[in-house]
């Protein structure tokens, strides 16, 4: 059995890590080169870093801190935020990224996933998907999640596999930020739904939270944000616990 994976997210403005709740509300959460290495440290399987501006400006300084990154850790990592070309993608795999997250990118043109795939691999594509629910329906969202699309959660996780996504980041606008635990039903359907692993992204509060994100979620992965940069779950005691209700992860 594939072990489960643990994720911080460090989302990026102007060379800073932010937190907000449900998108806005943003607070400096620190050096993102300096919260790597310590993540990298401290137990965590994966880390992913968020350009949440994704300006011009914001591409070369993505660069820069890719490379540093680089340097300090020795775990995968996967960058996003303004990736619209095979080239963007080039770029941040020769300095140092692992994996390349899409999202607004993609629903604009969705042959850009069949691009990226049939380049880089599909193991190196991932597909964030920021969704809400919506009078009973998870309604797809582009641009930091200010924008609403005509775009179902389900439909359009399904369309992005068949186009070669090696894995799905599902952010549930509703529960980001709120400590209120992920989105498990939709979470759960998402795994019936699909052959490719599923990042749980939204509404990490405590441990209980990761807990019900993999045993009722059927996530392969679960990331999050503010309760690892304000040290409110340490991450070998988060790892500890999954492996007490045995949850298959590395310790």
């Amino acid at each position: 059995m594939l072990t489960k994976r643990i994720i911080p997210c460090l989302d990026i403005k102007n060379g800073r890590t932010v937190k907000g709740v449900n998108f806005v509300n943003l607070i400096d959460a620190g050096d993102p080169v300096v919260l790597a290495k310590q993540y990298a440290e401290l137990g965590a399987d994966e880390l992913v870093f968020l350009d949440i501006s994704a300006t011009l400006d914001g591409r070369k300084t993505m660069l820069e801190m890719v490379l540093k990154v680089a340097e300090q850790v020795n775990i995968p990592f996967t960058v996003g935020g303004g990736i619209s070309s095979i080239s963007d993608v080039d770029l941040l795999l020769k300095s140092g990224a692992d994996k390349v997250s899409i999202n607004s990118s993609a629903i604009k043109n969705p042959g850009l996933v069949n691009e990226l795939a049939e380049k880089f691999g599909s193991q190196c594509v991932v597909v964030a998907i920021d969704a809400k629910k919506i009078n009973g329906e998870w309604i797809v969202h582009l641009a930091g999640g200010t924008i609403a699309t005509a775009l179902n959660l389900f439909d359009w996780a399904k369309e992005v596999e068949k186009r070669g996504a090696g894995e799905i980041l599902f952010t549930s606008m509703n529960n980001d930020g709120t400590k209120s635990g992920f989105a498990t039903e939709a979470l759960a359907k998402l795994s019936a739904l699909l052959n490719i692993p599923i990042i749980a992204s939204g509404g990490a509060g405590n441990i209980q939270h990761f807990v019900d994100a993999f045993q009722k979620g059927k996530a392969d992965a679960a990331l999050a944000a503010s309760v690892f940069h304000f040290g409110e779950i340490p991450i070998l005691k988060l790892k500890q616990e999954l492996k007490n209700n045995k949850i298959p992860i590395r310790i």
